[in-house]
């Protein structure tokens, strides 16, 4: 009965320091990656505003190919909704265009239904390197409230390894 209290107290004891931790982490996420395509910027900017486009390299757009998509509204135009619902490794939510600055930026806001409730913004940036060659940055920020920021350096890391994927899956899509 001892050993049973001891590992009782033990694991209350971790989960104790967890949240303390979490106290006083930060809140805010950010991830940013970029990569340099060898493709006029319009060309990149076109194909990136279109949600439908993710499809072909958004690593997590890609993780299940039965996931039913809906769409509401005009593709590449603000206020479009791109939405799914797939198995336990891509959820369940959807993303709107909020902004288009031409030839700039994408800004849009992606909602999880599940796994959790959870929004972020994702901006899709463009920039001329030269006329043949164009800087494309992925931007993903957002607030994980007490106690969800605890993972916040984790998901920092392994969110920023999926979207170079993604970037490195568009560069060969855009240059073929």
């Amino acid at each position: 009965m001892n050993i049973i209290i001891i590992i009782l107290l033990v694991l209350a004891g971790f989960v104790t320091l967890l949240l303390t931790i979490a106290l006083f982490m930060r809140k805010e996420h950010y991830v940013k990656r970029s990569i340099v395509i060898n493709v006029p910027l319009q060309k990149a900017f076109d194909f990136l505003r279109l949600l439908k486009n993710q499809e072909a390299f958004n690593k997590w757009a890609k993780a299940d190919e039965d996931r039913v998509v809906t769409h509401k509204g005009t593709d590449g135009t603000i206020g479009y909704i791109y939405a799914w619902s797939g198995n336990k490794n891509v959820g369940e939510g959807e993303k709107e265009i909020k902004n288009i600055i031409e030839g700039k930026r994408i800004e849009t806001e992606i909602r999880f239904v599940k796994p959790m409730r959870i929004s972020a913004s994702v901006i899709m940036e463009t920039e001329p390197v030269s006329p043949e060659q164009t800087k494309v940055s992925l931007v993903n920020s957002g607030l994980l409230k007490f106690p969800m920021n605890i993972v916040i350096p984790f998901f920092e890391k392994n969110f920023a390894k999926d979207m170079d994927v993604s970037l490195g899956t568009l560069k060969e899509i855009l240059e073929r």
